[in-house]
């Protein structure tokens, strides 16, 4: 697996631990979304912003249902897992978002950010003995392959692409 988390063992992951990166993966990629779409929202670039803030509040809807697990199962129990630890491991990359981003465009940033979030519960799982934990990044991994299918959905409504190319917008250079 391409380290996106450091300093855990997976094959003696908890679940308590388990479910904090869970949390905190979901909340990276809330984080990024709403990066993206103010990013876009600067630029008019209207349609690709309303659906990564969209995005941005799915993101928020799993981490507190994984929240509202994790506090119903073990309190208040201290936190071993930290943010600094994970690094995009759901989020879409920083460099994702252009000025004249289409629907389109937005829609295969999601579908690249739920794919490589299905491959990192997939690849943990080879790597995990805790039934609990097994079971628990199971059902991640399935979550992130049902939100493939909704994505791929909207990418099937919107077609093949958008009318013209956004480089047809960006400003020429100009001598002074």
């Amino acid at each position: 697996m391409t380290t996106k988390v450091s300093g855990l063992d997976f094959s003696k992951l908890t679940l308590l631990d388990a479910l904090d990166l869970a949390v905190l993966i979901e909340e990276e990629a809330m984080d990024r979304y709403r990066e993206l779409a103010e990013q876009l929202e600067v630029h008019n670039t209207h349609a690709a912003a309303k659906f990564f803030r969209f995005m941005e509040r799915n993101e928020a809807k799993h981490r507190e249902a994984l929240l509202t697990q994790r506090t119903a199962r073990f309190a208040d129990a201290p936190r071993h897992v930290r943010r600094e630890m994970i690094f995009d491991i759901e989020a879409p990359e920083y460099d994702e978002a252009r000025t004249f981003m289409s629907l389109r465009a937005a829609l295969e940033v999601s579908m690249r950010s739920e794919t490589k979030a299905r491959e990192f519960f997939e690849s943990a799982l080879a790597q995990i003995s805790d039934s609990e934990v097994r079971t628990l990044f199971a059902e991640l991994r399935d979550e992130e392959i049902e939100h493939q299918g909704l994505v791929q959905k909207e990418l099937d409504k919107v077609g093949s692409g958008a009318p013209g190319d956004p480089e047809d917008y960006a400003d020429e250079p100009v001598s002074h």
